[in-house]
């Protein structure tokens, strides 16, 4: 079985072992308060896990532990690895970053963008030129969410029954013909908007190559990288490693709740939310990243391929506050622009968190998050299985812990 280890002692690696001390006391407390229900933490320095924790239950109700070979569902985490996928094609001349989405997908050809109204009054027009493969892996295609309530375009995609990104039992395909039937919340390349476009990606990626999105990432990823347990479902063999999914009540709390439908192959490969994987995966997949395309002796991407995913590609060194939708112009989004389905820290002084120049990553809705910060040289992972009512509030914590611990 692959497992992640420890590899070398914190100090040998320029990481204090009190800070990770506390660091690990943190997030227990967030445990023994009911508020998580286990979690594992990695860090990992100049490739070498240097840290690796793990506390409370997998499974409350079960009494199972959370162990380094517990399976997570990585849900937004699996972006990243769909922007790897479109690279990959795009290496050997199959599509470009420049194609318009229409040229793979005909459905686009028509797009429509949001004019004016609401409802069954909205108005649209002809967008000013077509959506992009870039304008996808950059969340600035004008595609947008159900679950946001800020622009009739949202209320569409409710009205659609797209609540959660797929109309009821609909596959890939079908699922992207619905995308394409609704308008455009902007005109492409103007705005930032998180959206359903890594859906639209996954089907691309099925046209191009020929093969299903799963078999895809099994045979081009998954298998040439060494992640074993990397996929979109949990063989039976494998069930009882799966963590039980909780979402927070209203008091604070946790309570189990369903998850992605991970015991069998699902009918709706998600190319935006639906992997599953365990530490080790994504131990290989940073990995990956921070040797810029190249892990033991496998090449998939040049250097320079990896160099522009985690690259801010919003236009005049824009962050995601200043160029995002109303829904993103939180302050936690100063400082941080956006490469190929990665944020980017473009200027640390105004991160909510300290962060290094150039740390790029991404989290998924159960709470779960990776970084790579080239400056240090330093890999994270954090993974528990909790979906907030909100937006995350320990990523920051978790970043200013790690920062406290690296000392040089």
């Amino acid at each position: 079985m692959a497992l992640l280890r420890q590899e070398v002692e914190p100090d040998e690696v320029g990481l204090d072992p009190k800070a990770l001390d506390r660091l690990d006391q943190n997030f227990a407390h967030y445990v023994d308060e009911g508020r998580l229900p286990g979690f594992l933490v990695a860090v990992t320095r100049g490739g070498r896990v240097a840290h690796l924790a793990t506390h409370g239950r997998r499974d409350i109700a079960a009494g199972l532990p959370v162990e380094a070979d517990t399976l997570w569902r990585i849900y937004s985490m699996t972006k990243p690895v769909t922007a790897v996928a479109v690279l990959l094609l795009m290496e050997e001349g199959k599509l470009s970053l420049d194609d318009p989405v229409a040229a793979h997908l005909p459905v686009f050809a028509d797009v429509q963008v949001y004019d004016s109204g609401s409802g069954a009054d909205v108005k649209t027009r002809q967008p000013a030129g077509p959506v992009l493969i870039r304008h996808l892996l950059t969340h600035t295609s004008g595609l947008t969410f159900a679950f946001y309530h800020s622009h009739p375009v949202d209320a569409l995609y409710r009205e659609a029954n797209l609540e959660s990104s797929v109309p009821p039992g609909a596959n890939l395909a079908e699922t992207i013909d619905v995308y394409a039937s609704l308008p455009l919340q902007f005109e492409p390349g103007t705005q930032w908007n998180y959206s359903v476009a890594s859906n639209v990606l996954g089907r691309v990626i099925e046209v191009v190559s020929g093969q299903s999105l799963d078999e895809f990432y099994r045979e081009r990823i998954f298998g040439p990288l060494g992640m074993p347990d990397a996929g979109f479902q949990v063989p039976a063999e494998k069930a009882g490693r799966l963590s039980e999914l909780y979402g927070e009540t209203e008091g604070g709390g946790i309570e189990p709740i369903p998850g992605l439908p991970l015991h069998g192959r699902p009918r709706f490969l998600s190319g935006s939310g639906g992997m599953v994987a365990g530490a080790y995966d994504m131990h290989r997949f940073m990995e990956l990243l921070r040797r810029r395309g190249e892990l033991d002796g496998v090449r998939l991407l040049a250097p320079e391929t990896v160099d522009l995913m985690t690259s801010n590609h919003l236009p005049g060194g824009a962050d995601l506050r200043s160029f995002g939708a109303p829904p993103h112009k939180e302050p936690g989004n100063e400082g941080v622009g956006f490469g190929f389905n990665v944020s980017v820290v473009i200027d640390p002084a105004r991160t909510q968190a300290p962060s290094g120049l150039g740390t790029y990553g991404w989290s998924g809705v159960a709470t779960t998050t990776f970084w790579v910060d080239p400056s240090r040289d330093l890999t994270v992972q954090f993974m528990t299985q909790v979906r907030p009512r909100t937006s995350h509030t320990m990523f920051p914590d978790l970043k200013r812990l790690v920062h406290e611990a690296v000392t040089d």
